[in-house]
This record gives structure tokens, C-alpha cells and sequence, in this order.
């Protein structure tokens, strides 16, 4: 079979994809992805691409659509009206990619559209070509329900393609149901694809102290800075743990001199990073959650935007996360994260939950089973 894969371009909606398109791959079918750029990241992946779009990066569409300077925190707004504020930004965005989506899509013969909810596009044209689609989640959200917030912001390309609606879909959740997703759709083991990165050597064992990863994934540092984790940083000092900062190039600068503690790395790959690590803290990030999740370790969420609130409030309720917001983190909640034996052992449940799921691999026949009925 021709599987074709799109999403929008950013890490923390097409890496998630990686492992089901190497999992298909490996069972003998073509793979191609559909993308925006910038296309680095996904060029990496070492699959091939077909570029799509008008070139404008997400930031751009997104200052387009609200006049204003992009920013990832949101700190007055509920999560519904944050996931609405995304959904017209994704719209704007996806806009420009459906004729090239579609061209792709007809012109190379796909059987099978697999796509990322924050691509209304990809809903369109397998609705137009009439062929069986997957919405692949990357997180706790359900994917249905952004296709249903962003459809509204395609109406006159659905008359003008004249398509009803999007196309009946197929989820594919990657996390356990206990966190969320969408109920009647496929569920697949999550495991982590952070793309490459060198990994220090002397991280590859236990340090001789515990040790805390650092992260705000690969948006938050670009667009907001490092600000999330300035309380952090001071209260850390004070922790008798490592604290790694794991920000990629981000200027850590407006911190002020690092404790002694406190180590900054280049990009990294977080799977790695986290297997002799003993804790985390990061912003919320679907990505940065699922990782330290198979990875088994307690988690300090500070949500700022996009799904994170609804993220925080999930590992929270599993028990195996606290959350704050970034400026009252202090040293007594970064003991407790490292200390709390409850914590512990809610990451070990949720880790269990999650090697409980089906391999990608072994997800393809059913993958396989929506072409061929």
C-alpha cells in the first residue's frame, strides 16, 4: 500500500507519526510525507518528502491570523479558549497546503491518509478522493474534536471542493485511556521519537546524585524565551540533585549565573536523556509528558499554553504529576517531586498502562485492515 503522511511543520505534531511510519515501512509499505517547511526536522527522519504550502513558517500564519506577535503562554485563558485560539491559527495555517495535499495525494496514489488533527486539510482531501483516513493524536486531546473546531474555518473550501464535510475518520491514540484521547478509536503503544542529537557521554550512566531533565520542548524557548523556568532555576540551588537544562541554543542569559547544580545541554534526545535521569520538569508538552511517562518518572508539569493545561490536569489525576505555575515553583516542591513515593509510583502505573498497548508494529494489521475493507 501508498500510506501518506502530513501534519503541520512542527516536532511536537509529526514525531509522534514517526514510529507508525516506520512500523508500516517495515511491514513492506511506501511511505511519503506531505509537509510545510521548515522541512529540516523532517528530512531527518529519513523518510521522503513532498513539500506542500506557500513557505510561510506557522508563526507567520499564526501572526496572521490574530495581527498580532506569536506567543506560546497563555495564562489568561481558559483551555477551551486556547484550543478555539489554535484551531483558527491551524486553519490559517493548512489553508494553503490543500491543493498540493491533493495533488500529492492523487498524482502518487495513496490508499491511506494519515494525518494530525492540526491538519484540517488532510480531512478535506481524503474526503474529496474518497479514501480511508487516520487521524493520528499526539497527546491527551481528541484529534475529532480539533478536526471539529477548525472545519468551521474551511467551509468555503469544502463548497468550493464541493465536499460535505471532512471525511469519517479513524483515531489513533498513543496514549493509555486512562489520560484520554478518543474513546473509540485504535490505541498504540506510545514510544518516543525525539529525532537525533549527541548525547554526553557522562549521561549514559546514573550520575552520584539524583538527577532532574529540564525542558520546554522544542516551541516554548523559541517564542517565549526561557522565563518558565527562572523560579525554578533559584529554587533549585537549594535541591540536592543536577538539575539539566535541556532548551537546545536558548540564551539562558536572562537567568543570571547557572547554581552550581544547574548544567545547561545542547539539543538532546530527550528518550535518552531521561533514562538515567530521575525526575522531569517541563512545560506540558504532549512530547516532553509522553517520553518521561515511558520512561516511568514523576513529572513537574508548568503549563503555559496550548494543551498543556488539559495535559497537567490528566497526569495529575493519573497521580503521577504535580503542576504549578512557573513562578511559585520552590525548593520544598522540587524536593517533593523527587521524594514523593506516590508520585513514583503513579509513573510506574501509567508507564505499565502504556507497555500494555500494542506496538506499532503490531497496530499495522489493523492500519491495514481500513484499506482493505
Amino acid at each position: 500500500m501508498r500510506i501518506l503522511f502530513t501534519s503541520p511543520p512542527a516536532a511536537g505534531h509529526f514525531f509522534p507519526m514517526i514510529p507508525t511510519a516506520q512500523a508500516l515501512r517495515a511491514a513492506g509499505h511506501e511511505i511519503l510525507f506531505a509537509g510545510s517547511k521548515p522541512l529540516e526536522q523532517l528530512l531527518a527522519t529519513g523518510f521522503p518528502v513532498v513539500e506542500i504550502g506557500d513557505g510561510r513558517s506557522l508563526r507567520e500564519a499564526f501572526q496572521e491570523a490574530f495581527g498580532t506577535e506569536a506567543r506560546y503562554a497563555r495564562p489568561d485563558m481558559t483551555q477551551d479558549q486556547i484550543l478555539d485560539m489554535a484551531a483558527t491559527g491551524f486553519a490559517v495555517a493548512s489553508r494553503s497546503t490543500v491543493d498540493g495535499l491533493l495533488a500529492t495525494a492523487r498524482d502518487w496514489g495513496a490508499d491511506l491518509l494519515v494525518h494530525d488533527a492540526c491538519q484540517p486539510s488532510a480531512a478535506l482531501v481524503a474526503a474529496k478522493l474518497e479514501i480511508p483516513s487516520v487521524i493520528q493524536n499526539f497527546g491527551v486531546s481528541s484529534g475529532h474534536d480539533m478536526i471539529a473546531r477548525t472545519t468551521p474555518h474551511f467551509a468555503d473550501l469544502y463548497e468550493a471542493h464541493g465536499v460535505a464535510g471532512p471525511a469519517a475518520a479513524t483515531a489513533l491514540n498513543i496514549v493509555p485511556a486512562s489520560l484520554g484521547g478518543d474513546p473509540d478509536g485504535l490505541r498504540m503503544r506510545y514510544q518516543p521519537y525525539n529525532g537525533g542529537g549527541v548525547l554526553p557521554a557522562d549521561l549514559l550512566r546514573r550520575g552520584d546524585r539524583p538527577r532532574v531533565a529540564v525542558t520546554l520542548g522544542t516551541v516554548v524557548a523559541q517564542v517565549d524565551g526561557v522565563e518558565a523556568i527562572a523560579r525554578l532555576v533559584d529554587a533549585a540551588a537549594a535541591v540536592d540533585a543536577e538539575f539539566l537544562i535541556a532548551v537546545g541554543d536558548a540564551d539562558l542569559g536572562t537567568l543570571g549565573t547557572l547554581p552550581a547544580n544547574v548544567r545547561q545541554l545542547p539539543w538532546v534526545p530527550l528518550a535518552e536523556l531521561l533514562s538515567t535521569s530521575d525526575a522531569v520538569v517541563h512545560h506540558g508538552g504532549s512530547g516532553s509528558t509522553l517520553t518521561a511517562l515511558q520512561a516511568g518518572l514523576p513529572q513537574l508539569l508548568l503549563p503555559q499554553g496550548a494543551d498543556n493545561f488539559a495535559v497537567a490536569e490528566a497526569l495529575t489525576k493519573a497521580g503521577a504529576a504535580l503542576s504549578s505555575a512557573s513562578a511559585e515553583v520552590d525548593t520544598p516542591l522540587l524536593t517533593r517531586l523527587l521524594t514523593d513515593p506516590s508520585l513514583r509510583a503513579g509513573a510506574a502505573r501509567l508507564r505499565d498502562e502504556n507497555d500494555a498497548l500494542p506496538t506499532p508494529a503490531a497496530l499495522v494489521p489493523a492500519l491495514e485492515a481500513l484499506v482493505t475493507r
